[in-house]
């Protein structure tokens, strides 16, 4: 095998329009650690941390790769994996303080890797790692919903849900609960895809909420999965929300007046999925579990692929153009790139 590998890195933080925020470098083909698979890379997603990341953590001129959305296939494995060998498809989303996979080969801990789902090919399969285990997560460990069909009832808010992550929060309620699940979205487009995800209702998030919300579930809102716009909204979470309601939220925010929830007695909680691999948590494992339990859903055909948009091939120029698309806030589902 060869050497050297194609990858996309960037050397200083610079705004997505200057050609040298994201360069095309030669890097050093990486050696997978005792429990690391190394991966031939075949698809990428793009998602908000991947803009994020650059324009916040300045790498002071040393090349930093990134990208946390991967499929593709395992090409050598370290002394002590034990559940995949070479040839295995895989799909899985990185450790954030790990070189990210815009790049022809990547090391990854087998713990927070599956199989992908054999129904999808490894375009279709990359748009889904981050955001699946986000929303699984958040819906079934932070706010405790149970999700083995046993008729959990109720009505959940999503916030952006004709973005990545709404777009799996909804198809995860809609097919393992009985919960009422209510989108807010936009642009016609937007409505349009979140309605195709699941969503039973759909709500102007740039209109009044609460009268909206009133009209959709006149008996209150009972869980809120909040992927922007928690600071803004938190007022409007505390007054539509029922007493011991639940909120999940992922977005950055530096200070919320959380006092607002206390006399309901509504619990908050973050959602961050690179949690367990930043922290090496003893149940690490758990996220390769969570991705293989979504592959059977994808291959039972109870969940589908939210990749919208393929811009081509891993490359420095599509990958600025991936992240000015999230940067403007206008992403519907994922945006991909295959192969190099």
């Amino acid at each position: 095998m060869t050497t050297t590998m194609r990858a996309v890195a960037y050397r200083a933080s610079l705004p997505v329009t200057d050609d040298e925020s994201l360069l095309d470098v030669k890097l050093p083909v990486p050696e997978p650690g005792p429990r690391d698979l190394l991966v031939q890379v075949e698809a990428v997603a793009v998602n908000p941390v991947d803009p994020k990341v650059r324009k916040n953590q300045d790498p002071q001129g040393r090349e930093r790769v990134l990208g946390w959305d991967a499929a593709g296939t395992v090409v050598a494995t370290g002394s002590q994996v034990e559940n995949f060998k070479p040839g295995d498809e895989v799909y899985y989303s990185g450790a954030l303080d790990r070189p990210g996979a815009n790049s022809e080969y990547h090391v990854v801990d087998e713990r927070i890797v599956a199989l992908k789902p054999t129904t999808l090919t490894f375009t279709e399969a990359a748009s889904l790692p981050l955001t699946s285990l986000t929303a699984w997560e958040g819906l079934f460990e932070r706010i405790g919903l149970h999700h083995d069909l046993i008729g959990e009832t109720g009505s959940l808010l999503v916030t952006a849900a004709g973005g990545g992550v709404g777009a799996v929060v909804s198809q995860l309620a809609r097919a393992l609960t009985d919960l009422t699940v209510i989108g807010t979205a936009s642009r016609p487009e937007t409505v349009d895809f979140a309605r195709r995800m699941g969503a039973h209702h759909i709500v102007d998030h740039h209109q009044a909420l609460l009268p909206q919300l009133a009209e959709v579930a006149p008996n209150g809102i009972d869980h809120v999965f909040s992927t922007a716009g928690t600071h803004r909204n938190l007022a409007v979470y505390a007054e539509a929300l029922n007493p011991f309601g639940q909120i999940v939220a992922i977005d950055d925010v530096e200070d919320l007046p959380i006092g607002l929830l206390m006399p309901k007695s509504i619990g908050f909680h973050w959602e961050f999925m690179f949690t367990r691999s930043l922290f090496r948590t003893a149940d690490m494992d758990r996220q390769g579990k969570i991705l293989t339990q979504v592959a059977r859903l994808v291959d039972a055909g109870v969940m589908v692929s939210t990749a919208t948009r393929d811009l081509g091939p891993v490359n420095a120029a599509n990958l600025r153009e991936a992240h000015g698309i999230m940067e403007s806030g206008t992403a519907i589902g994922k945006i991909t790139l295959t192969g190099f």
